[in-house]
């Protein structure tokens, strides 16, 4: 018994031995092979993801049918955006896809679109459309051209499309608080509106939203929708320019306008703007307030001349001595040059800065220095 039990354990230690060898074998080429398998139908996935986003583009570009004899009569009417000539063309059928039209469009500095009326055919080539698009007669010259400042909150926006092209001021501001017609915004214009802009301590929706430039109109008076679209449109054209830059950004698109739209008010030149900026984020990144006497007054909601320390006092999401950060929304409407300085600042070591009368501005590390400098720059000068 003992020695056919002492046999039985030798045996029996010497096969699990092998067992184990050859288990282990087998899962090392099991693992190998599940591994290829996972890896194939990664690169699968990749290649076929990427083939399909390859034939969407290049469906997109190509012409909707080469040998096509039809012809499709379309009008472009005046003061159309490049979104809404997309849209026509793809309505009509003779392009694949409107957005990638509008990304061919931008690539390639396309400009001067022509109203009018067009023969155009699916057999057409984008280039080819793009160009008969540009050679069509305007019916009309724009009766009414309406420049809108740099630097202007709604109320004064509205005050300028009054006297010049006759609206109605109160129907404006009703206007820029009806959450119906905001919503619609929201959802035409998706990349650029957000809900952010629907909280409810912001005074107006689409502050700071209402690009500053000059807009021209075929009728003289236009209406309010014809209006706000005209310039939302230009200012996601804007934003769009700016896109890549955006997107590295860690800030919201409605955070990004609100710091240009301090910006613009706080610069007194273009050339200090990256300064400015760049004073801002230094104090956002050590975690001070920001301080700037343009949210004051805004929070007031009327012009004030000159602040006093009971102005300062005022409780409201706007007052950037009242809250830490940036105010809950845009204090006006940012210039092109506002916006760029936001996303590429100036980089220094400053935390404060002052603008004298004559608008020059100066800069300081330290609050001692900035108190030396106010002295001098500030209090030293007459009183008007």
């Amino acid at each position: 018994m003992t020695e056919g039990t002492n046999d039985s354990k030798k045996n029996k230690k010497k096969i699990t031995y092998r067992d184990i060898v050859k288990e282990r074998g087998r899962e090392a080429s099991i693992a190998r092979r599940i591994f290829i398998i996972i890896f194939i139908i990664l690169i699968a996935t990749i290649a076929i993801g990427g083939y399909s986003g390859y034939n969407y583009v290049k469906e997109g570009l190509s012409p909707v049918d080469i040998d096509s004899t039809k012809e499709v009569e379309v009008n472009i009417p005046l003061g159309s955006s490049t979104s809404d000539i997309a849209t026509i063309l793809e309505d009509e059928g003779l392009i694949h896809n409107k957005l990638i039209y509008r990304f061919y469009v931008k690539f390639n500095n396309v400009a001067d679109f022509q109203a009018g009326d067009y023969t155009l055919s699916p057999s057409m080539t984008l280039a080819e459309i793009t160009s008969e698009l540009q050679t069509g007669a305007v019916f009309d010259e724009p009766v009414l051209r309406v420049t809108i400042p740099e630097g202007r909150n709604i109320e004064e926006i509205v005050a300028v499309y009054a006297e010049k092209a006759g609206v109605n001021e109160q129907e404006f501001l009703d206007k820029m608080n009806d959450d119906t017609y905001i919503q619609t915004l929201i959802d035409t214009y998706p990349s650029l509106l957000t809900n952010e802009i629907l909280h409810e301590d912001i005074r107006y929706p689409l502050e700071g939203y209402l690009f500053p430039a000059t807009y021209e109109f075929y009728v003289k008076e236009p209406d309010i929708e014809t209006i706000v679209t005209k310039m939302l449109d230009k200012t996601n054209d804007v934003v769009a320019t700016y896109k890549e830059k955006i997107d590295e950004n860690e800030m919201t698109v409605h955070e990004i306008l609100t710091f240009a739209s301090l910006v613009e008010e706080e610069a007194p030149s273009s050339d200090d703007r990256a300064l400015i900026a760049g004073v801002f984020y230094n104090r956002l990144a050590d975690g001070m307030p920001l301080q700037t006497d343009p949210t004051v007054i805004y929070a007031h909601g009327e012009h004030i001349s000159r602040l006093t320390y009971a102005d300062y006092e005022i409780e409201s999401p706007y007052n950037t001595y009242h809250v830490n950060g940036l105010p809950i929304g845009p204090i006006s409407n940012f210039g092109e040059s506002a916006l760029e300085s936001v996303l590429q600042p100036d980089d220094s070591n400053y935390f404060y800065f002052l603008a004298d009368r004559e608008g020059n501005v100066y800069y300081s590390t330290t609050y001692e220095e900035h108190q030396a400098k106010e002295a001098e720059y500030i209090h030293s000068q007459p009183q008007e």
